[in-house]
């Protein structure tokens, strides 16, 4: 039995699964396998997986008809993985080589909790071999285990490629919600925690995420009810939760969404509109950030009368 379970949903990602399963095969803590789902493609995705599975015994690719990235993830769990530990990583993201040295070296802890994160590099870039200079940004990690309003706010997780977790611990919360298009990372970890489990960050940079304009992240209506079925997850795990709390968690989640229309170039009220529903809900929230608060606020109101070729070009910036 491998100490890690490595688990890959993918479906038509022929452009990127090669490097993201290279990171893998570079990882410098061996004792992993690679679980690679296909999840119905129609390109080369398939093919790229089964090359890795030929050269190295510790990648096998399962296939299934399509049924969505969070119900791969739960067959992989459930019906395939043979390791102690799973670690989730999407077949568009990339991990640094030591990602699963330092995860083991903390598993092995006699305090160490169910599951883990790490910071993340955000970046833009096509398929072409992947250079740190290309991260825009870098997350950031609590220094405390998280709690179900700590993720009701902002999923300092960010994305499933950073998650690592006890096999026995995901088995027992039942795997994710497979209703949910947008939020099921999210929805999941309140539960794993309601369960008395703890999430532990660790200030160090393991996973670059790749950004996109298309694609999932882009429906933005489908993304906050997706956080409005977290939230009643939220209510049942922690009923002291008041209001405010409530209020001032949504207006964070509302600037989100802001930014994130704006870098879709959504229609042009899009931004502006759900700036006004936070500050409807709760300016303390929204400005709990007083920078990206503030720079949210602006860039909406610019984005009301700003050309489209400029639209364009700040939406990159």
């Amino acid at each position: 039995m491998p100490l890690f379970s490595v688990i890959v949903p993918c479906w038509n990602a022929e452009d990127t699964l090669e490097a993201t399963l290279s990171s893998v095969e570079r990882q410098s803590f061996p004792d992993f396998e690679v679980v690679v789902m296909d999840d119905g493609s129609t390109d080369a995705t398939a093919a790229i997986a089964a090359r890795f599975a030929a050269r190295d015994c510790r990648f096998k690719l399962i296939t299934l008809e399509q049924g969505g990235p969070s119900n791969a993830r739960n067959v992989a769990a459930f019906s395939y993985a043979k390791g102690q530990v799973l670690a989730f990583l999407d077949a568009d993201d990339l991990w640094v080589e030591n990602k699963l040295l330092r995860m083991a070296e903390l598993f092995c802890r006699s305090d160490a909790p169910d599951a883990l994160y790490g910071r993340i590099g955000f970046f833009r870039a096509g398929s072409g071999t992947f250079e740190e200079s290309s991260v825009r940004t870098y997350s950031t990690v609590k220094t405390e285990a998280l709690t179900p309003g700590d993720l009701l706010r902002e999923n300092a997780v960010c994305t499933m490629s950073n998650v690592v977790v006890h096999a026995d611990a995901f088995k027992a919360s039942g795997g994710f919600d497979t209703t949910l298009r947008y939020g099921e990372d999210v929805e999941w970890m309140v539960r794993l925690i309601a369960d008395g489990r703890r999430i532990e960050g660790l200030d160090e940079v393991l996973v670059y995420y790749r950004t996109s304009d298309s694609g999932l992240s882009a429906n933005l209506a489908a993304m906050h009810e997706g956080w409005s079925k977290t939230l009643e997850t939220v209510r049942r795990a922690d009923p002291a939760l008041g209001p405010r709390e409530v209020a001032a968690a949504e207006a964070v989640h509302l600037r989100y969404l802001a930014r994130r229309a704006l870098r879709v170039r959504a229609s042009r009220r899009a931004a502006f509109d759900l700036v006004l529903a936070a500050l409807a809900k709760s300016p303390r929230g929204f400005f709990s950030d007083p920078r990206r608060g503030g720079l949210t606020l602006l860039a909406a109101i610019a984005d009301l009368v700003m050309p489209r070729s400029l639209r364009k070009f700040a939406a990159m910036h």
